[in-house]
């Protein structure tokens, strides 16, 4: 069964930074592209990046791209996510999953991290 485990968010001041992470158990990590994934309240979840299985690739969301940075390990089974230059709008949970495209491999998802971006 897949397991995953975000952590790293926190409140934050706009202009901040803040690198969340992500293990993974349950899976052939390495054979897996992966992605992030945020969900403010009231709305429904969005792709925010994903990074093909061997690095090589990387694709961010509009309105993060510029701002965050989608890298993993595959020795650690752990996927990161450098956040930079945050804004008000990026506060959300904060999600891992597979992707095929830019849409979820997995139902099974993590608890999420949440992320706060005051002004």
């Amino acid at each position: 069964q897949v397991h995953l485990v975000e952590s790293g968010g926190g409140p934050v001041q706009t202009g901040g930074s803040l690198r969340l992470s992500c293990a993974a158990s349950g899976l052939t990590f390495r054979s897996y592209a992966m992605g992030w994934f945020r969900q403010a309240p009231g709305k429904e979840r969005e792709f925010v990046a994903r990074i093909t299985y061997n690095s090589f690739s990387t694709d961010y969301a509009d309105s993060v791209k510029g701002r965050f940075t989608i890298s993993r390990d595959n020795d650690k089974k752990t996927v990161y996510l450098q956040m930079d230059s945050l804004k008000p709008e990026d506060t959300a949970v904060y999600f891992c999953n597979a992707v095929a495209g830019s849409e979820p491999r997995f139902d099974s998802w993590g608890q999420g991290t949440q992320v706060t971006v005051s002004s």
